[in-house]
């Protein structure tokens, strides 16, 4: 049997598919996670053996050792992450809310494509 199980995880509040796309999200999320410790890890490395520590020893435990899916479940579980099934829906509608605020200007467009255009040209020998 599975630990911790569907019911355990989703609450009866979703659905496998709802939990299965937020267990991915929340697995690149502790992916990102890691390899952002391990690129601050290798920046601090200095290349003298006697200072320097191991490059694990500066990665969270968690992150180094366990896989990110898993990591993913337990924080789930735990509640750190939480599902949002309107998430979606909510990046949505601040995207139509961006692009409604900040209109477009068809004529500053064009000018700068003939500025550009205008620059492509070689200058004329007067």
């Amino acid at each position: 049997m599975l630990h911790p199980t569907i019911e355990e995880l989703t609450h009866g509040k979703y659905n496998r598919y709802e939990l299965a796309l937020a267990t991915a999200k929340c697995a690149r999320l502790i992916t990102d996670e890691y390899v952002r410790q391990h690129d601050a890890a290798e920046k601090s490395i200095t290349g003298n053996k006697e200072t320097d520590r191991p490059l694990n020893t500066m990665i969270d435990k968690e992150l180094r050792d366990e896989k990110a899916v898993h990591v993913a479940v337990n924080r789930l579980r735990d509640g750190v992450y939480v599902i949002d099934v309107h998430a979606d829906e909510h990046e949505a509608e601040a995207a139509v809310a961006a692009e409604s605020e900040a209109p477009v200007d068809t004529e500053a467009s064009s000018a700068s494509e003939s500025v550009s255009d205008d620059a492509d040209a070689e200058p004329s020998a007067e």
